[in-house]
């Protein structure tokens, strides 16, 4: 039995997870629940899984939680930053499923590994900030950092059974979003329902966005360097508009091992909760003669500036991937608010990480700081540019 803390229950990736947990209770139990702010639907969660401890960001809403319980729910209802670290370090808890949004989602994921916990990462944030810290402190716990990401997962399941050091490069694939064949000359007039409308995926609108911009899958470089210990040169992009190869490893004899699979996030949070076992969970393999053919392409950095302006980052290292990060947690919720243009989040973006002076071997304080400054920094950039566009 695995005793699960899952942090952004009430997310997309949060949802799936207990899906499996309750298609397997021989298997899982739910120890701790976190989410922000849904209530109705956490609640709903609590009454099914019974969970110890169970978060919210307020007090506020932590009130409203315990008024919407059953009297015979018998569960500690905590909230705010205090809450997450104990529900992610709650003695109980074998494997952290960190899959809060945002850079909210790194404190309590350094937590739960300087507790010994294994984590289940779906957060890329916690990489991308933090990257170095977070590598050494699962080094020093000695815990195991499970990706969840489809990509992420492909990786680590393409380097099982081969030697690291045989890796020539990480193929990292992406569907290329729904504005892949869209021209340039047309980002102008992207609405926010347009952008929300992935071809393959089902996911949070955040992520959802992020995929549209390709900053998406220049966070999992980010990524991806920091959990397969690679420089940002052995990392190539590879857009695959049928989703279908998740992601390769080239190996330096030539070989390349690719792992496929439908479009469905529980296949890689499943393995991430049963390595190294495999759980039935009723996905199907991909019908490969329907699919008849599996294309590739080049990314268009010029189209999609946000995957540049990543790789620009994770060369930097430093703060700069955290000020990117914050940079585009602003830009992307501006555009959400329609308060800028969708050619205003790479904007946003571009403009911050212009004016950060940049701070070398941060420490974890160093780099909140420089977070707070990029959010602040980017704020004012929107407004500049909801202004330029009245």
């Amino acid at each position: 039995m695995k005793n699960l803390c899952i942090l952004g229950s009430t997310g997309s990736i949060g949802k799936n997870a207990l899906a499996i947990a309750e298609k397997f209770p021989d298997r899982f139990a739910v120890i701790a629940l976190a989410a922000k702010e849904s209530v109705d639907l956490l609640c709903r969660q609590i009454e099914k899984f019974r969970p110890d401890v169970a978060v919210v960001y307020t007090e506020k809403l932590a009130k409203k939680l315990k008024a919407r319980l059953s009297p015979d729910v018998n569960v500690r209802v905590l909230f705010g930053k205090e809450g997450y670290r104990e529900a992610a370090t709650h003695e109980a808890v074998d494997t952290v499923v960190a899959a809060m949004v945002g850079a909210a989602g790194l404190p309590p994921t350094l937590s739960a590994i300087y507790a010994g916990k294994d984590i289940a990462l779906a957060n890329k944030e916690t990489l991308v900030m933090a990257g170095e810290l977070v590598m050494k402190a699962v080094e020093e716990s000695g815990v195991t950092l499970f990706p969840v990401d489809s990509e992420h997962s492909a990786i680590f399941q393409c380097l099982e059974g081969n030697r690291k050091r045989d890796m020539k490069r990480i193929l990292l694939t992406g569907s290329g979003g729904p504005f892949r064949t869209l021209p340039q000359s047309r980002f102008q007039e992207i609405t926010v329902e347009d952008a929300l409308n992935h071809p393959n995926w089902e996911m949070g609108r955040k992520i959802t966005i992020d995929s549209s911009t390709m900053m998406n899958k220049g966070l999992e470089v980010i990524e991806a360097k920091w959990l397969f210990g690679v420089s940002v040169n052995r990392i190539q992009v590879v857009i695959h508009p049928r989703s279908i190869v998740h992601s390769m490893v080239a190996f330096k004899d030539g070989a390349v091992i690719a792992q496929l699979g439908v479009p469905d996030m529980k296949g890689a949070i499943a393995y991430a909760l049963s390595h190294p076992e495999r759980l039935d969970i009723g996905l199907p393999e991909p019908d490969f003669p329907e699919i008849g053919s599996l294309e590739f392409e080049a990314p268009d950095f010029d189209k999609f500036p946000c995957l540049a302006m990543a790789f620009d980052a994770c060369e930097t290292g430093h703060t700069l991937p955290a000020v990117l990060n914050a940079a585009n947690e602003i830009a992307v919720a501006a555009f959400l608010d329609r308060q800028i243009p969708y050619t205003g989040i790479p904007e946003t973006v571009r403009r911050t990480m212009e004016k950060h002076g940049l701070i070398k071997h941060p420490s974890l304080s160093d780099l909140f700081a420089a977070d707070r400054w990029a959010r602040r920094f980017a704020a004012e950039v929107t407004e500049t540019i909801d202004k330029e566009n009245s």
